[in-house]
This record gives C-alpha cells, structure tokens and sequence, in this order.
C-alpha cells in the first residue's frame, strides 16, 4: 500500500523515521523491527553510514545543499559527507582515491619537471631527443597526470560553469587546462604560433607546470581531506560512549544479550558493575554510584536508587541495577546531543556571510585579472612577453582559488561545536556560538536553574474548617497532572504520607502561576497570589505565614476550594551547590544578572539576597518574562535567558540567546539556542568563553584567507618584476594555494586545545 510522511502510523528507530499504512502493520513492526530492516541499521550507531538507506548528503561549506546520494557540491564543488558521520566509517572514499591518483602519477610528475629544470638547447638533452623531442617525451609523461590525476578537477570545474556557480575547481580546471592545451599544441602544431613564443628554434612548452599544479593540488587535497576528518571526531567519540549490547530480562525470568538496536520502551534490562547503561531509563531495583561524567562533565559519582532516571551510555560503578528503558533509539539523550551537535555544525555563521558574498564576485574577478595579466603582459611585457602573460595569467588563477575563503569559518564551528559537547554544551548552531560573546544581560530562572529543581514539601497552613493532611491531599490530587517539579514535591509527600489521592476530573494549567481543575466534585485552584488575584480570591488571612516562609526562601502556593481560600503549601527547593560559583564567574565577565521567576517577590528576593542577585522579578507569568526580555532588549541590551520550564519557552525563543537547562522539559529545550547537559550555571561562563575562542579563531581563519589573496594575486600577476625580476613559477603557485587551506583548518583544530572553565 502506498504509505506517505502524513500517515498518522509512525515510529523513529535509531534516527530512521518509519511509516505504515496502519495500526496493525505498526504494530507487527515494533515487535521485531531488526525482521524488516534487517541489514539498513547499524546497531553500534544511531546514525545511518554512507552505505545506509536514508543518509542524507550535505556540504561541509554550504549546509543548505542536501541529498540522499553521493556526490559533489553543485556550488562549491566539494565531495558531499555524510551529514552524521558513523562510528565504523571507513577511509574517506575521496581521500583514498586522490591518494591513489597522486602517488600512481607523482614519479611521471618528478620526471616531467626534472626534463624542464634541465632547460632544452642543453647538449645531452638534444644529442638525446632532438631539439623539439623532449617536448614529445613531456607530453607522454604529463599525460596521464592531466586525463587521468586531474580528470576530477576538470569535471568540477565543467560542473561550475554549468551550474553557473564559478568556484576553485573553476579557476583550478581552468588555469592546468591553458597550460596542457597550450603545451600540446605547441608540441604538435608549433607553426600556428607567432615568432614571439618561439626560443631556442621552439615553442616553449609548460607541461611541467600543468603536471605539478595538478600534483600539487592532489596533495594539498589530501591535506585537507584529512584534516577535515577530525573535526567529526566528537561525533564519533559521542557515538563510542554507547555499549553495542544489552542484558534484557524476559517475562519469564530468564536474561539474555541483545543488540542495542532489539530495546524496545518498557523493556526490564540489567545493568552489572562496570556496564553502561544502555538507554535512558529508571531505576526499578538495586542503588549504585554512576559515573556521568562522559555526557554532564560533572566528575563525580552520582548515587542512583530506585525511582531515579538513568543516562543511557554513563557508566554504573559499584551495585547492581535492574531498569527500565523509557527512551531508546534517537530518543535518548546520547541520540539527541549527537544530533544536536551535527546541525550546530552544518549551520552557517552570520560570519560567514560576509565571505559567502566576497566568494560570490571572487572568482569572475580572477578571471578578469588573469585576461588582464595576459594581455598586459603579452602587449606591454619584456620577450617573451605572450609567453611570460600566460605563465602569469595561469599564475593568477590557481593561487587565488577561494578555498581558504569558504573553509575559514565552516571549520572553526565543527571543531568548536564538539569541544562543547564534551564540555556538557550544546550549541544549535552557528549563530548561538557567534552571538553568545555579545551577551551583556542574564535572565535566570530560578526553580531548576539557580536550584536544584528538586524541591521537598515543608508544611502545610490551613484555614478554619480544614486540616493539613486535607490541604495537601486535594493539592496533590490536582497537581497529578502537573509537570512542575514544585507539583511533584507535594504529590511525593502525599504518597510518603500515604493520603489516598483523588484522581482529577478536569485539569488545566495557568502555565507559569498555578493550575486549576476538578477533585471530588469541588473546584480547585493552586498557585501563587498571581493566580488568585486573577480569581478575585482573598488571602489576606494567610499574608503573615506566607511571608515567614518566603523570608526562609520558600515557595508558597496557595490552594483555593469551590472559590475560597483554604490554605497555603510550602515548598523549598535547596540552591545548587555550583550556583553561587556560577554567578561569580559571570559577573567577572561583565554580565549583568537578573533573575524572573514566578514565585512569590519574597522568596524571590531571599534567594537572591543569598546569591548577591539585587535585580529580582518575582510572580511573573511566561507573558511577563518574554516582556522583560523585550524590554531590556529595547534599552539596547543583547540579552540572554537561562530557564528549564515550559514556562520560560517563550522567553527562551525571543532572548538573543536562549539557554535551557538540560535537567529541565523538552520544550525548554527546543526553544533555546544553548542546552547546558547538567544544569550548571558554570556552562554559560564555559559556553562564552569557548564563543569568545571561535569568533577569534573565525577571524584570524577570514583575515589569514583575504591577506592570502591579496599578497598573492598581485605577485602571480608579475608586479614585482620591473622592480626585482621575480615572476611566481606556477608551480609555487598551486604549493601555496594548497597550504593556504590546510593552514586555515590547521589553525581551527586549534580550538581543541581551548582551556574552558572547569577543565
């Protein structure tokens, strides 16, 4: 049956998107998917190899081309990779290939510039061949360098011209092409040349020149193939961290070994001292010290008992645990940093802009200066003077290639992006990494990002008529249906108690101030005094105990029955030990810290007389925080919002820079620039310093390329030769262009060596 993108019947397994045509046939698949895909997955990676069905094709300089097959870039000419590199990938398949087209070539290269250093009219060079037979020699041996060495250049470089998108491999075809031909038909037709290029009774032939620029240029290729591998080494170091096996426990007891790829959701696996945990999951039975440090940076050993979430991929240190897998395949948070990290670094940085428009024009400008070498040269030059234009003019088209332009920030953000996520940050993309640095004000959250997020219950306060185990009963039965860590602490209290809990009837969340809905047939609203002010509910009768206990920093939610108060809960939520460290750091960096949160103004303003925040916003709504954005963005500030709740999502998408904590709520995260995979405060000082580094690396990268060109360009063209009568060999020529690239990645893989804070 023809099954489309639309069908309401679908799954994602290790990155793959699968549709069916219905419910059944879904089914029948996520009971035993290896049995349909058998052979298309590798069960060691969550992203598919070059030989996968469903890899999808980009190019490392212009991300927005993408295609399902092999091939090369229709603008820039580059050999398309895999937009998620697999841990197995074998040698790159273009790099083998120039290695073969160089090293088979590269002897009749040596020969042929060996024969042109050894000059003809030379005695034993004529006694040998002839006056005109070494020509005939340099032809035979440059041949096979330039049909069969270069014939990939000349097809990117025809592929430029039809589609209209002049790149390297146009100037790079284009120069080695004038050289050959020329040398060939001053080889087998030298009468149709004036007396101008004739020296020494022949015309002078340049197969040298075609055959090393061709050399040359395989090798500088190689260079950069083979640096640019490295920058996917923290994608595929991310991709090692997953164990390849899993131990399920049956139904009926029994254990067994499976693939990573056979853990389906719900399965009940077994983790033994010295294992990684093989999905993100809970902890069912048994308590252990994992070690997280490979994904959070955090080094060390976090206790895991039973009710606790697990990491897929950390490593289980001591005890014995018996989980259950809640998210396998892309889902997992190993899958989703790994993700992340591909699209940060196939994004564009605003930087790059600015080189995309120079490279825009940089090539027709080229060929206009090599015509205008040649001619110049050819009519106003010293004699030879047609000859020294066109060693001038093919001079000028390969030092200028625009391949160091189109690599200078490209590389800077795929090194950069995987030093960040080993290092628990995750940058989106480019932009996130560029403007990060500009980022002078901080919007914190407070509940998950300056605290723990785990917040206990500390009391209950009833009205007359009520008692504290009824207020925290009807609470927790509301807050069921919340997902708010503050919620989760009254419901855990409830149980700890053992009150029997109501199931809610109805349910609807006031995101940011309190829920609302329907137990026992009563209605009920909690939240902070936001929610009932908006409800015209009176709590002045409480005001005194609910301001002791912000002044203690604690979060007070207020719980009205059927439109009348009937008491407050207490809540406190303990500041994470890094915090103060955190904020410390950041304010030496010259940030301005303020904090919006939606609790009371007086817990609010205690936990920020704590922390040294004096700018605090307390009950403010999702509404008023994306407004205080606003605001302090119109006062001209580049603003960056930090928060972990659905609450803060429209904050965190209008900020400058949106920063979710990567202990708090998908949505969160999906509508931030920067992910911090622990939660730690101290990333954002880590993330800026490393966005500091990047842009100071792209711009060195940029102005390495563009004082390049403009040093080389009037040099190849002969400017200095009525001066010192220097002229650029071609040859010196293609050596330097090849450097230039492989100079330009050398100094991105710099960035490795960045020391950030907290390594």
């Amino acid at each position: 049956m023809t099954v489309t993108a639309q069908s309401a019947h679908q799954v994602e397994l290790d990155g793959h998107s699968h549709y069916f045509c219905s419910a059944k046939c879904l089914t029948k698949f996520n009971a035993d998917p290896q049995k349909y895909i058998a052979g298309t997955q590798n069960p060691a990676s969550t992203a598919p190899t070059p030989a996968q069905a469903g890899a999808i094709y980009t190019c490392p300089m212009h991300p927005e081309i993408r295609q399902d097959h092999p091939g090369n870039c229709p603008k820039c000419g580059m050999t398309l990779e895999p937009e998620m590199p697999a841990l197995d990938d074998d040698e790159n398949p273009e790099l083998a290939d120039f290695k073969r087209r160089f090293w088979w070539t590269l002897p009749f290269t040596v020969v042929v510039v060996a024969l042109a250093m050894a000059g003809h009219g030379t005695d034993w060079l004529d006694g040998l061949f002839g006056n005109v037979g070494q020509n005939w020699v340099e032809f035979g041996l440059t041949l096979p360098v330039a049909l069969w060495a270069g014939w990939p250049f000349y097809k990117r470089g025809a592929q430029s011209v039809v589609n209209l998108s002049p790149n390297m491999w146009t100037l790079i075809g284009l120069g080695t092409g004038v050289a050959f031909v020329y040398s060939v038909v001053a080889t087998v037709a030298p009468q149709v040349f004036p007396a101008a290029f004739v020296i020494d009774g022949r015309v002078s032939v340049y197969f040298e020149a075609a055959a090393s620029i061709i050399s040359l240029t395989l090798f500088g290729q190689m260079l950069e193939l083979k640096a640019r591998s490295q920058t996917s080494a923290a994608i595929k170091s991310l991709l090692g961290l997953a164990p390849k096996t899993a131990r399920r426990i049956n139904a009926d007891g029994t254990e067994e070994d499976i693939p990573l790829s056979h853990v389906h959701e719900g399965d009940r696996l077994r983790v033994r001292p010295g294992e990684k945990v093989p999905v993100d999951g809970v902890v069912i039975e048994g308590s252990s010290s994992l070690d997280e440090s490979m994904l959070t940076g955090e080094p060390l050993p976090v206790t895991k008992r039973a009710g606790d979430k697990l990491i897929g991929a950390t490593m289980n240190t001591s005890g014995a645990l018996v989980m259950q897998s809640e998210h396998v395949g892309s889902a997992t948070v190993l899958s989703q940093i790994v993700q992340m990290v591909a699209q940060a670094q196939r994004s564009r940085a605003p930087m790059q802009r600015m080189a995309d428009v120079v490279a825009g024009y940089f090539v027709v400008s080229v060929v206009s200066v090599a015509l205008l070498t040649f001619f110049a040269w050819g009519f106003f030059g010293p004699e030879p003077s047609w000859v020294f234009g066109l060693i001038n003019a093919v001079s000028v088209l390969i030092i200028a290639c625009p391949c160091a332009l189109g690599l200078a920030t490209p590389m800077s953000i795929m090194v950069a992006t995987g030093k960040g996520a080993t290092n628990g940050v995750l940058f989106r993309d480019a932009a996130a990494i560029e403007n990060l640095r500009k980022v002078d004000t901080l919007i914190v959250d407070k509940t998950g990002t300056l605290t723990e997020g785990r917040p206990t219950f500390e009391r209950a306060v009833a009205m007359q008529g009520f008692d504290e185990q009824d207020i925290l009963r009807m609470a927790a039965s509301l807050d069921q249906g919340s997902e708010h860590p503050l919620a989760a602490a009254i419901v855990a209290a409830a149980n700890e108690q053992g009150l029997k809990l109501s199931k809610p009837e109805a349910f609807d969340s006031e995101s940011g101030i309190g829920v609302q809905g329907t137990v026992d047939d009563k209605a009920l609203a909690l939240g902070n005094t936001a929610l009932m002010n908006q409800l015209g509910i009176q709590v002045d009768a409480l005001k005194s105990q609910a301001e002791e206990l912000r002044g203690q920093g604690a979060s007070v939610m207020h719980l009205a029955i059927d439109g009348q108060l009937a008491g407050l809960l207490a809540v406190s939520d303990p500041v994470k030990a890094t915090t103060a460290e955190a904020l410390k750091a950041l304010r030496e960096a010259g940030l301005r810290v303020v904090m919006a949160t939606g609790d009371g103004l007086t817990t609010a303003k205690a936990v920020g007389k704590r922390l040294g925040i004096d700018e605090v916003h307390g009950e403010v709504t999702p509404a008023d925080k994306l407004k205080l954005v606003e605001k302090l963005q119109a006062e001209g500030c580049v603003v960056a919002m930090a928060g972990d709740g659905i609450n803060d999502a429209p904050a965190l998408a209008r900020a400058d820079v949106g920063i979710a904590m990567g202990t708090g709520t998908d949505v969160a995260m999906n509508s931030a620039q920067l992910t911090l995979i622990k939660g730690d405060l101290r990333g954002i000082a880590t993330a800026r310093a490393l966005s500091v580094a990047t842009v100071a690396n792209m711009k060195q990268n940029l102005a390495f390329a563009f004082v390049y060109n403009a040093i080389g360009v009037p040099l190849a063209a002969g400017v200095l030769y009525a001066f010192t009568g220097w002229l650029l060999s071609p040859m010196f020529a293609a050596l330097a262009m090849s450097l230039s690239s492989a100079s330009v990645i050398s100094n991105a893989l710099r960035l490795r060596n960045t020391k950030l804070i907290g390594e």
